[in-house]
């Protein structure tokens, strides 16, 4: 299987179907296709081995992702916000590869030793008539992804083509959507939700746009002007565009799909309220597991809000239940297979799973299950409900405390609009719970009040010793929480007092 499988199915099925930009001006699948021919051509004229991908979201993206499919390298979208250590160490595992940059990032990757164009250089050198080459097939992945390296230095994620027509295959209907449906995707381009939509909405036949600067306002106002019939968004951006005061209507929007973090169940009632036509989806994925294995579906949502069956309702809090090409296993301690309702540790194994690391190979167990080092469990329906990162887990004098289930518990407080939960080293306890809240808007938060409201919910042992009372946390761009820059904060703070 081969990423322009996916591109040729589409121009044969609808090639001259507007597939990518605004309605005026965009690309049709015979177009990317076209494009990505001439940018493979510049490639291989350039030895190039990689095709680094350095700049915001936009029409250069599918382009790329093409070329270098049909070049046979991979696709390096990477962070150009990362400070200049982590960029250097990135940019030096692709030595001579070519780079789509922005006008800020193209001098930093010149002297890294990259060859540098901008994306309106590439827009301009791939706008050339088809020569109707054949992709190149090689043993190098299609897309390399570095992981956010939170504890370590990031690693290359090796997503190779089979794993990516898999997750399409498995999860998308060919020419399902119709020629009038268009899709807002509010992602950056180095996240793998953003690899995902080019490809599942290219498949589907459905015209897809990128909102690069995201504010609530211009996020409506384009599902407004584009007719947007479909978008993603992460957990913060719903929570903001819900509370915004702008107008609300969006008359032609049909799904809206989140993910990349936990979603505050009092967002996703409001904007189920707000918007009671709009099917929400709720997908669960990985970088490692080329995108969604699991799925919270719109009839889902809708039974889980008007349940009365607290079991029901809690399916708010869950990511659905696994795509029928995923298996899962909720493995213990022991390292045996969970009942439900038994919190442990996720593992995974299916077509679309990479677990492959550049200059590590894959790591999956001898039965081929990759471990995603999340925790959680799978209630009697099979309704998966994550439970944090096992890394994130806190240990106070023996007892192992998950972060999740707290905050959860914090942002159901009225005042809270945010919060994160973490271990502070402390000499009688080995950790102590203390946490980071940020107050709703027009709210004051009594730290005394919160405590009392997690004391009434959990037992005394996992109330936060402390609630520390900020402006806003660590979050990158997708929402996912950076805890470590939490302790961080946290410990400055202390210290600042105590000095």
């Amino acid at each position: 299987m081969h990423l322009s499988m996916l591109l040729d199915m589409a121009c044969d099925g609808f090639g001259e179907r507007t597939l990518v930009g605004r309605s005026r001006d965009g690309m049709t699948a015979d177009d990317v296709r076209r494009r990505a021919r001439a940018g493979a051509a510049l490639l291989r004229a350039q030895g190039a081995e990689a095709l680094v991908y350095l700049d915001v979201n936009g029409p250069a993206y599918p382009v790329a992702m093409f070329a270098a499919a049909y070049a046979g390298v991979p696709l390096v979208p990477v962070n150009y916000r990362l400070g200049e250590e982590q960029l250097d160490y990135l940019l030096g595992q692709h030595p001579g590869a070519v780079a789509i940059t922005s006008e800020d990032s193209r001098a930093h990757a010149e002297s890294i030793g990259l060859r540098p164009m901008s994306s309106l250089e590439w827009l301009e050198a791939t706008d050339q008539a088809d020569d109707g080459s054949d992709a190149e097939w090689s043993e190098q992945p299609a897309i390399i992804i570095y992981t956010s390296g939170t504890t370590s230095r990031p690693k290359g994620v090796l997503l190779r083509h089979e794993n990516l027509v898999s997750y399409v295959f498995g999860s998308v209907e060919f020419a399902g959507a119709s020629e009038k449906d268009a899709a807002l995707v509010s992602v950056p381009p180095y996240h793998i939700a953003a690899v995902a939509n080019v490809l599942s909405n290219l498949y589907a036949g459905r015209r897809t746009m990128v909102l690069e600067q995201f504010t609530p306002e211009e996020w409506l106002t384009v599902v407004r002007e584009e007719a947007v019939t479909n978008a993603l968004v992460v957990p913060t951006m719903l929570a903001r565009i819900v509370s915004c005061a702008a107008d609300l209507s969006v008359p032609t929007l049909r799904n809206l799909a989140y993910g990349g973090a936990p979603m505050p169940t009092r967002v996703i009632e409001k904007a189920l309220t707000v918007w009671p036509d709009v099917g929400f989806v709720n997908a669960y994925g990985l970088t490692e597991t080329a995108s969604t294995i699991a799925v919270l579906g719109p009839e889902d949502h809708r039974l889980a809000l008007a349940s009365d069956d607290p079991a029901v309702r809690a399916r708010l809090g869950s990511t659905g239940q696994v795509l029928p090409t995923i298996e899962l296993e909720i493995r213990d301690a022991d390292d045996q297979v969970a009942a439900p309702g038994e919190v442990g540790r996720i593992c995974v194994r299916g077509d679309q799973v990479s677990a492959e690391y550049a200059g590590i190979g894959r790591s999956v167990d001898d039965r081929g299950f990759f471990d995603t080092r999340d925790k959680g469990y799978v209630d009697d329906e099979g309704y998966l409900f994550i439970g944090g990162r096992v890394d994130d887990t806190i240990i106070r004098g023996g007892e192992n405390i998950a972060p999740a289930e707290i905050e959860t518990i914090l942002l159901d407080h009225e005042d809270v609009d945010d919060c994160a939960v973490v271990g502070i080293p402390d000499d009688e306890w080995g950790q102590r719970i203390e946490a980071a809240v940020v107050a709703r808007t027009g709210h004051d938060i009594d730290p005394e009040s919160v405590r009392e409201h997690v004391r009434a919910h959990l037992r005394g042992s996992k109330t936060p010793d402390r609630i520390h009372v900020v402006d806003e946390l660590p979050r990158t761009e997708t929402g996912k929480l950076v805890r470590r820059h939490v302790v961080s904060a946290i410990l400055h703070r202390l210290a600042s007092v105590e000095g």
